[in-house]
């Protein structure tokens, strides 16, 4: 899911004898027909469970290097989903012959050359910089070139709620901008920004770049805040204490004890420990390694297209400042934290010259499609069955792992192994029934869900069967941890069909119903409602281990599953069977997971699936602010107020300026023309 992620009688449809309806309840293992099959109870089903269990394993298991975009476990996956669907007696050669649709997502940045940077002074006196000793390119910024003057931008913050705005009242076009990390007032529990550290969200460097950007600056110089460089300094001090300390301890511990005992031999060994420990907390100290040079990759990949990005050394800063305004960036840094009044100021006469040369590749991923022919007057119509099959490999910066500092493989297995372990069991069932259903049955394992729904806007953008055909879309993401028999199921007023459906299926399988209306909501139904397609989205539920390396197969309910998957076959029964196609509803709003605390209500669906430069929509909730002030599905967003808007996370940024209930200016492109409108916006879902 997307940082955020049963058994009773069914009604015979037009057509179906009591026989179909009978048979419909029990559960097909593979391979077996559906006549010699008898209802059993609800969680029951030994075979199904087993398989539950063993789909899980592997989609979760270490082999699969959780199923990031980029790694061949993710591939391993796709082959194993293509393989379960084939043997589930599903036509897996509807996609030019083969199960896959492909295409391609970015997935990392490589470091190229030339990377070059020097500065030149008033009089003409140019200082060049060493790669990887004064400075590094960053991965988070793109390729081109460096020109233009240099300006001081303090912390490139820009906070109306703490009236703290770093490029107020100084021009930054086109020049390049030299920044620090982190925030203002570190140091100082009751500082404006003590809350925040350089986790939150004025003191990332995506937030940093994002505001140069929109100032205007043509490249990003950051530089270590002097307050860190200065902790790094004294933890190098306290190291060495520490293991001087150890070095006492150990040597007082071998002189109190006998020669030739046990004691002695410990001693000893840990003496040898202990001065290896030493010798190497000096050396650090020594090389003095307290400015270190972020690791090319750290802050995220960027996009092609996006300013330069470079660190900067603290030397190599000071050097500049010092000749152009005749300061430190300690001293700076003082002032600032002094009065929390910036200090950016154009560095007259100065200007950078060089290059960046950083590629972002692509990799080639895939949607799994397996097609179950319908028989009958309604065969040309389609149910879209669909869960994302991804997750996030290892974590780490910009990934949507909660855990960022950690580079463990985080294996999925609620999020979102359990989803498709389920869809590939709806899969079996529906594959092995003597009967063909009534309409054509789509089943996709969708790629790229964790980076934006890319999967299934990719589909809905290039179907490879007619979205006017489709009459409903059941999406399955973060079906394996039912607790207190707590089951939401999203969508359920996407279609007059569904409402009284839900209730009545869930409370005959004793499931504690939530009931969420929307059609729109964080996992890829909102890809095909944002096409008018009616949805239901089943969800157990967040958990503590959700995005986190913890979330393994162990800690599964695999009777919860079973019993889940009994409710989807027997809901789906009904829509498939159904002698009407169900109606499509508009409904208000957006089914969130978690809420989006203080920032105010847009009401806009992305297309994630978009490479173009702004945020581009997919969709509007009806009636929402975007909706009310005419934007539309396939709008590019390109201007917010007075903020240049270059995607998603720009577009977040500049939201979280503004209040519930201010108007605020807007400008589209629609049909390659600028179109400006204004948006009143809604208090926060």
């Amino acid at each position: 899911m997307r940082c955020l992620r049963f058994r009773a009688p069914i009604a015979a449809a037009a057509g179906c004898s009591l026989f179909v309806a009978f048979t419909l309840l029990a559960r097909i293992p593979a391979g077996t027909a559906a006549e010699s099959i008898t209802p059993s109870q609800p969680g029951i089903h030994p075979q199904v469970e087993t398989r539950l269990l063993n789909d899980i394993k592997y989609l979760a298991s270490d082999e699969l290097e959780g199923r990031g975009i980029g790694t061949e476990g993710l591939n391993k996956a796709a082959a194993y989903v293509r393989r379960e669907f084939q043997a589930a007696g599903l036509d897996v050669t509807r996609v030019n012959g083969d199960a896959f649709q492909k295409f391609t997502m970015p997935t990392k940045a490589k470091l190229e050359s030339p990377n070059t940077l020097e500065f030149v002074a008033p009089d003409g006196k140019v200082t060049v910089l060493k790669q990887d000793v004064d400075f590094s390119p960053c991965a988070f910024g793109g390729s081109g070139k460096i020109s233009g003057g240099i300006a001081f931008g303090g912390y490139a913050i820009d906070s109306k709620d703490h009236n703290y705005r770093d490029f107020a009242g100084v021009d930054v076009k086109g020049k390049a901008v030299i920044v620090m990390r982190r925030v203002p007032q570190q140091d100082d529990p009751n500082g404006a920004f003590s809350s925040n550290g350089d986790l939150g969200r004025d003191g990332s460097l995506l937030a940093k770049l994002q505001n140069a950007v929109a100032a205007g600056a043509s490249s990003l110089f950051v530089v270590n805040d002097p307050a860190s460089v200065k902790r790094n300094a004294k933890e190098s001090e306290s190291a060495v204490r520490r293991a001087t300390n150890r070095l006492v301890d150990v040597a007082e511990a071998l002189d109190s004890a006998a020669n030739g005992s046990a004691a002695a031999t410990t001693a000893r060994a840990d003496l040898s420990k202990a001065v290896a420990r030493l010798k190497k907390a000096r050396a650090d100290a020594k090389k003095g390694d307290n400015d270190p040079l972020m690791v090319f990759g750290y802050g995220g990949n960027g996009k092609a297209g996006g300013i330069p990005v470079v660190q900067l050394t603290l030397a190599a800063t000071n050097r500049l400042l010092k000749a152009s305004t005749g300061k430190t960036l300690e001293q700076l840094e003082a002032e600032i934290d002094k009065d929390l009044k910036p200090k950016s100021q154009v560095l007259a006469g100065w200007k950078a010259d060089g290059v960046t040369s950083v590629r972002h590749l692509q990799v080639e991923v895939k949607n799994v499609i397996g097609v179950l022919d319908g028989e009958g007057p309604h065969a040309d119509e389609i149910v879209v069955f669909g869960a994302h099959y991804d997750h996030l490999g290892r974590g780490g910066f910009s990934s949507g792992s909660l855990l960022e500092s950690s580079n463990e493989i985080h294996n999925g297995a609620d999020d979102n192994a359990s989803g498709t372990c389920a869809l590939m069991e709806v899969a079996r069932y529906f594959g092995h029934q003597a009967k063909k259903p009534a309409r054509k049955l789509v089943f996709i394992g969708f790629t790229g869900e964790e980076e934006g729904l890319i999967g299934s806007a990719h589909y809905v953008k290039e179907p490879v069967f007619p979205l006017a055909k489709t009459v409903a879309m059941i999406n399955l993401d973060m079906v394996g941890r039912l607790s207190e028999e707590r089951l939401t199921v999203y969508g359920t007023g996407t279609s007059d069909h569904f409402k009284e459906l839900i209730e009545r299926t869930t409370k005959a399988h004793h499931f504690h119903l939530i009931p969420k209306p929307e059609g729109f909501g964080p996992s890829d139904h909102s890809s095909f409602y944002g096409k008018k397609i009616p949805v239901l989205f089943f969800f157990t539920g967040t958990h503590s281990d959700y995005h986190r390396p913890t979330d393994d197969w162990e800690k599964i309910n695999i009777v919860g599953m079973d019993r889940i998957v009994d409710l989807v076959e027997e809901v789906a029964n009904t829509v498939v069977n159904a002698s009407d196609r169900p109606n499509y509803i508009e409904i208000k709003g957006m089914g969130m997971v978690s809420r989006g605390g203080s920032r105010p209500y847009f009401g806009s669906i992305p297309d994630f699936g978009s490479e173009a430069a702004g945020y581009a929509i997919q969709g509007v909730a009806p009636d929402g602010p975007a909706d009310r002030a005419g934007i539309k599905a396939g709008d590019l967003i390109v201007q917010m107020g007075d903020r240049k808007i270059t995607g998603l996370d720009d577009f977040d940024l500049a939201l979280r300026r503004f209040k519930a209930g201010e108007e605020i200016p807007v400008v589209v492109v629609r049909g390659g023309k600028k179109v400006p409108l204004k948006v009143t916006l809604g208090k926060p879902k």
